[in-house]
């Protein structure tokens, strides 16, 4: 443990950063699971509407930096080529 006030204080915030981005990983996640449920059961409608929630919480981690742009574009890219795929 630190013995520094400025040293504690930096390993409660880093721990609270830790946890958010956390947080947000888990759900975008959860969000791209559910595209790929959609795209599994044939459900063209109900993957186009996950994917619209994916992609919002896919490009929100990129913005606050949790995930890099080029792999955010990349997610996209691959899940929408999926859904695109798709038979109706």
């Amino acid at each position: 443990m630190a013995n520094i006030k400025s040293a504690q204080k930096r390993i409660r915030t880093i721990s609270t950063k830790t946890a958010q981005n956390k947080m947000i990983k888990s759900q975008v996640k959860s969000a791209v699971k559910k595209v790929f449920t959609a795209i599994e059961e044939g459900n063209k409608t109900v993957a186009e509407e996950s994917l619209k929630n994916a992609i919002s919480k896919i490009n929100k981690a990129a913005t606050k930096g949790i995930f890099h742009k080029n792999n955010a574009a990349r997610k996209v890219s691959q899940l929408t080529k999926m859904v695109n795929s798709m038979e109706q």
